[in-house]
């Protein structure tokens, strides 16, 4: 396991590497100058000059490169070329948006998975197993900002329950407050989540009802619920683990989109400022933290699989 977990956190390191070089090529071909975000109309060549000069983009990109890989080695995200703030710490302030809504959403779209699309598979022969995986088809295919629109439209717009959008000021000072303006973009997103998510604990479920193993526990007198427990369990988590790090990651990027529908002050929308200011740190640290994220949390989910199912221990210990 310890030669593993060497493996995969240098791998991880190289994705990390990857991605980062990735990323200031994509924005180094995007048309325009990073500095045309701090130049007025009508801007004079001693202007532009300078302005090139306070963003770098007068370097060679080679050097602009290596300046960029060794902020991230240090943590520093850089400044704002519009408010003038670290990007850093503008991040982290709306985190305490995203994050939360990314693990409220994520955990009720567990809760409500793993039943149904356990009921999905035990009982597919008859009509509400079809109907619980019909709908989770459905779910699949419905965009997640439709959706989030349509709960607007009825729970905000119609009932006035909740609100529409927005978040306290104070942010989570006022915890009841912050929660109810959560109430709706976390839904948005559990349920298209949770469409996905059914269809996979489905299948897995199925492969181990039709497990010899399972019918060999059942012909030594296991209860169907005992057999499940003591030996399914463990073999249907191995594939539905692997898929919740997917999911997880996917929320947290989904989270992003739903943030502008809703009018949250997280990750997304500082995002989608960034670009359409041309604000290039801003835009090259939300996306190397959510980057980061999708990378950690696929390092996670592979670990808990081998914690799961010792058979892949028992493979890497041959490898």
């Amino acid at each position: 396991m310890g030669r593993y977990l060497l493996r995969r956190t240098a791998f991880l390191l190289a994705s990390l590497l990857l991605a980062a070089s990735l990323l200031f090529v994509l924005l180094r071909l995007l048309p325009g100058d990073p500095a045309n975000a701090l130049l007025p109309m009508g801007a004079t060549p001693e202007q532009i000059a300078a302005a090139r000069h306070e963003t770098g983009s007068d370097l060679p990109l080679a050097q602009q490169y290596a300046a960029w890989l060794g902020d991230l080695a240090r943590l520093d995200l850089g400044t704002s070329y519009i408010s003038k703030l670290p990007v850093g710490e503008e991040i982290s302030a709306r985190l305490a948006v995203t994050v939360p809504l990314t693990l409220l959403a994520f955990a009720l779209a567990v809760v409500v998975a793993l039943p149904v699309g356990f009921v999905a598979a035990h009982k597919a022969d008859r009509w509400y197993g079809a109907l619980l995986s019909g709908f989770s088809q459905l779910g699949i295919a419905v965009p997640v900002f439709w959706i989030g629109m349509l709960l607007v439209t009825v729970f905000a717009l119609k009932l006035r329950l909740l609100p529409a959008g927005g978040f306290p000021r104070q942010d989570w000072a006022e915890p009841g407050r912050a929660l109810t303006s959560l109430a709706l973009p976390v839904v948005t997103i559990a349920l298209v989540m949770s469409a996905s998510l059914i269809r996979y604990v489905r299948a897995a479920t199925l492969d181990v009802l039709t497990a010899d193993y399972l019918r060999t526990a059942r012909a030594m007198g296991e209860s169907f619920g005992g057999a499940m427990w003591r030996h399914g369990l463990r073999n249907a988590a191995v594939p539905v683990i692997s898929v919740l790090g997917i999911e997880l990651a996917t929320t947290f990027l989904g989270a992003v989109v739903v943030e502008s529908v809703f009018a949250l002050p997280g990750l997304g929308t500082m995002l989608v400022k960034g670009i359409a200011e041309h604000d290039y740190p801003v835009i090259q640290g939300v996306l190397a933290v959510s980057t980061l994220t999708v990378l950690v949390i696929g390092f996670a989910a592979d670990v808990v699989q081998r914690v799961v199912d010792p058979r892949l221990r028992t493979r890497l210990g041959r490898s």
